[in-house]
């Protein structure tokens, strides 16, 4: 019709497309767990410390070691240890760690002696030492709370070294036993100090045949002293020990030519040597 506007069309309504949403945080992975710290000289008849995440599990040489709840542990090297020793680490995250651990060899004092070995033991001598023996053998079987493993250890007396560790005697070509502890030559009756904390773990009531009396204190994770020769014991088994606290005083009981200390150290089957742990005899 003429005349008549067309109706408008309706304002068109722009469409807005929807926010995205929020990017989710991004949780990056977890830091790998470090595998074990060691400190310490590995030598044959040397200690190292070691540290590692709580939880983780140590095996040396296919057999396990004991670790503080905070992951701190100590490993050792016998006197005749050989060139190489396997560390493997479990760590709480499953993850298995491997080091090779290469152990120096030392060159040890060696008498060549031109005479026999010397007689066999009787069979009364050996019923006894067995006996003894058995002793030793349950006293170092048992476990402790002591924490001297963890302490610098201090010479139990001060004086001449008489007697090195691992020094040994050839007869005739005849390999003797190696010392497995070191001497050191005072007068009897000179006190004798505990080289750290520890618990008795054996007090002989009797001079036994080679050791005389004996005296072995446990400073935790499988390592423990022994101290022989002794005059007299001044403590008990159970009792614990402080560093420094007098246990005994140096003799000449036993196999022994003249008064000294005869001081050894072992971890679980290993011997080791006493100056790597005591640091080299104080002057004076």
């Amino acid at each position: 019709m003429a005349g008549c506007v067309a109706p408008s069309a309706p304002p068109r309504t722009a469409m807005t497309a929807p926010a995205p949403p929020p990017a989710a945080p991004v949780t990056p992975p977890p830091a790998p767990l470090p595998g074990p710290v060691l400190t310490g000289e590995r030598i044959q008849g040397g200690l190292i410390h070691g540290t590692a995440p709580a939880g983780t599990q140590i095996i040396l040489d296919g057999k396990p070691v004991p670790t503080a709840p905070d992951g701190r542990f100590i490993i050792a090297f016998d006197r005749d240890a050989g060139p190489q020793a396997t560390l493997i680490a479990i760590l709480p995250d499953g993850r298995r760690q491997t080091e090779t651990l290469a152990v120096a060899p030392r060159a040890w004092e060696i008498e060549e002696l031109p005479i026999p070995k010397g007689t066999s033991p009787s069979p009364e001598f050996l019923r006894i030492r067995g006996e003894e023996l058995r002793q030793i053998a349950a006293a170092r079987a048992i476990g402790t709370d002591a924490a001297g493993w963890t302490q610098s250890f201090h010479w139990p007396i001060t004086g001449r070294i008489s007697g090195l560790f691992g020094s040994q005697r050839v007869y005739r070509g005849e390999k003797g036993a190696y010392h497995s502890g070191t001497d050191v030559a005072r007068p009897a009756g000179t006190p004798v100090a505990a080289p750290a904390d520890g618990v008795v773990i054996l007090a002989a009531d009797h001079p036994f045949t080679l050791e005389g009396n004996l005296l072995m204190v446990d400073h935790g994770m499988g390592l423990n002293s022994s101290f022989l020769h002794l005059s007299r014991i001044d403590v008990k088994p159970g009792d614990h020990v402080r560093q420094g606290q007098i246990i005994g005083a140096v003799g000449m009981t036993g196999r022994a030519t003249g008064p000294h200390l005869h001081w050894s150290l072992k971890w679980r089957d290993a011997r080791i040597d006493p100056l790597l742990l005591a640091g080299p005899m104080p002057a004076g």
